[in-house]
């Protein structure tokens, strides 16, 4: 009996937990996941990009099953999100000069609609920097201890509620770096053609960084020239693509996005206005 109730009362508990737990995720998604009313998708170009990140994965998890690593389980896994932080951090500061140089090479009337639509993609990287200024700020120096402890009787709530704000704001900002990646940091609000022009700079600057990094895995030289090469030119690649279908199937390019012309036919002959 006693058993049946600790775990009636657990379940509820252990849901509460798990809750808290993916919080900063569902939080992270929600500020870089675009949702722009009126926004073009295409499901075929969502279904292409969730194969090749499953693909990525499936190919790295054979090159570490097949090749002995040369380091750590533990380094290995914190290489890997090196390279995902250096992708943040491209984005972090070619992000805004792509959007500031596209909405100014527009033409007035567009210029406008876009800069109307750069709040969303502007507050993903405000939170970006945000997260990571946060924790650094509050454990420099230790500098958060010694703040609750100006706080008299108050420290001990005060080191709890400083724990609190440390461990969610880390957590935060993990899922916000991989997923502002993937999202490309909400620029499809601003426009379609966005994600598919910035993907690629990240791609081949997290391939420059590892580059420079010893190989992780004694592979022969031809295998870990494909595994180094693979995403930045699958991701553009696929951007190419990306390009190609939303021109065909809806109508987009770079050129209406700009306001160089106001419709395209597509293959049925009927014209469309440039979202």
């Amino acid at each position: 009996m006693s058993s049946r109730r600790t775990n009636r009362r657990g379940g509820p508990r252990g849901r509460r937990r798990a809750g808290c737990l993916a919080l900063p995720i569902a939080l992270a998604l929600r500020v870089y996941r675009p949702g722009r009313p009126g926004r073009v998708r295409d499901a075929a170009i969502e279904v292409v990009q969730v194969l090749r990140t499953l693909v990525g994965l499936a190919g790295m998890v054979w090159l570490v099953y097949r090749y002995p690593l040369q380091e750590s389980a533990a380094a290995f896994a914190s290489d890997r999100l090196s390279d995902v932080v250096v992708a943040a951090g491209v984005l972090a500061v070619a992000g805004p000069a792509a959007l500031v140089a596209f909405v100014l090479a527009a033409r007035a009337p567009r210029r406008r609609i876009l800069w109307r639509r750069v709040g969303p993609s502007a507050g993903g990287f405000v939170a970006l920097f945000g997260s990571g200024f946060v924790v650094y700020t509050l454990l420099r120096d230790n500098l958060g201890i010694r703040l609750t402890g100006q706080l008299g009787p108050l420290r001990f709530p005060g080191l709890l509620a400083l724990l609190a704000v440390v461990l969610f704001t880390t957590a935060f900002g993990l899922a916000s770096v991989v997923v502002s990646v993937h999202y490309v940091c909400r620029v499809g609000d601003v426009h379609e053609v966005l994600p598919p022009l910035i993907s690629p700079v990240l791609a081949w600057a997290t391939f420059a960084f590892q580059a420079c990094d010893d190989a992780p895995v004694a592979a022969p030289p031809s295998v870990q020239l494909v595994f180094l090469l693979g995403p930045p030119v699958s991701v553009t690649a696929l951007s190419w693509w990306e390009m190609g279908r939303l021109r065909k199937r809806h109508g987009i390019t770079v050129r209406g996005a700009l306001g160089r012309h106001r419709h395209r036919h597509l293959a049925g002959g009927r014209a469309r206005s440039v979202p």
